[in-house]
């Protein structure tokens, strides 16, 4: 999850090398999301999903499919503009947050558990699929690609959020992973964040993408604040603090303190910290074109 970031066209290995476990690779990141309760996190996201339902024009009656859905983000922007939503993600107790919230709203949406590099359902089955920095960290990046590729109609439009290696969560991860080794050989999700890797990934559909970049603000009380939030419910930085001994959980929480401080633009009392991501619209092309 925190490797460097180079553009690469696979996250397979090359001929003849022994690729990564991408299975085994899955599962860890299932116990991942399911430790800490990232709804808590999740739910200050909101204004991402919305703007990412308007960036790609999401209209009542539509078929949207939220693909790593989380606690449903993206699933209630679509649903509030009426369309008819299935909200996807592998972690079960995620689903059961987002599905708390729509009830919470009155809004019927159809809540299935499914893998973003094998979704269960027909070719062209959706008008739209919209993912907030969620497919991103599916380890088969090609695989997930072609996937929501796939059930999307031909004309249909594909929109996603993903953070950007240069940003905020971007190093986070990096600050991360100097102190727990990502999977060797994975290609990092971050190169989703990079406009090139995405245009490689989705190929026609890209032609005519348009890729804007955007700021989410994480706004906290303090540093400490969102660094003890952080590590009690957002799943990677859970697990990286309980796999660390005491010493080195103290060393990655000061990296990550040092890291706010770069980008805090509130002074040391308060956390204002803006994160780039990009956010992506992308047309599927007619059929025949899915390479």
């Amino acid at each position: 999850m925190t490797q460097p970031v180079q553009p690469s066209p696979s996250p397979q290995a090359g001929p003849g090398a022994a690729g990564p476990d991408l299975a085994a690779i899955k599962q860890r990141q299932q116990a991942t999301w399911a430790s800490g309760d990232f709804a808590v996190v999740g739910v200050t996201l909101q204004i991402v999903g919305e703007l990412l339902a308007e960036a790609t024009d999401v209209r009542a009656g539509e078929r949207v499919l939220d693909v790593a859905a989380g606690n449903g983000n993206a699933t209630l922007a679509a649903a509030r503009r009426f369309a008819r939503v299935t909200s996807t993600d592998y972690v079960p107790a995620l689903l059961e947050k987002g599905r708390a919230r729509a009830a919470a709203e009155g809004l019927a949406i159809d809540f299935r558990e499914a893998d973003a590099e094998a979704l269960p359902f027909p070719d062209a089955s959706f008008d739209v699929a919209l993912s907030t920095f969620g497919v991103m960290f599916a380890p088969d990046q090609a695989r997930a690609a072609a996937e929501i590729r796939r059930v999307v109609r031909p004309g249909g439009r594909i929109g996603m959020a993903n953070w950007t290696p240069e940003g905020f969560i971007g190093q986070l991860f990096k600050a991360v992973g100097k102190h727990i080794a990502p999977p060797p050989g994975l290609a990092s999700p971050l190169l989703w964040g990079n406009e090139d890797h995405v245009r490689q990934l989705f190929g026609a559909d890209a032609l005519q993408a348009r890729i804007t970049r955007r700021m989410f603000n994480f706004r906290y009380a303090s540093p400490t604040h969102w660094v003890h939030v952080f590590r009690d419910y957002y799943g990677p930085l859970n697990r990286a603090f309980a796999a660390l001994a005491p010493s080195a959980a103290d060393a990655l929480e000061q990296d990550l303190l040092a890291l706010i401080d770069r980008f805090n633009t509130a002074g040391p009392d308060s956390m204002v910290a803006p994160a780039e991501y990009l956010e992506i619209v992308l047309t599927r092309e007619a059929a025949g074109s899915l390479h």
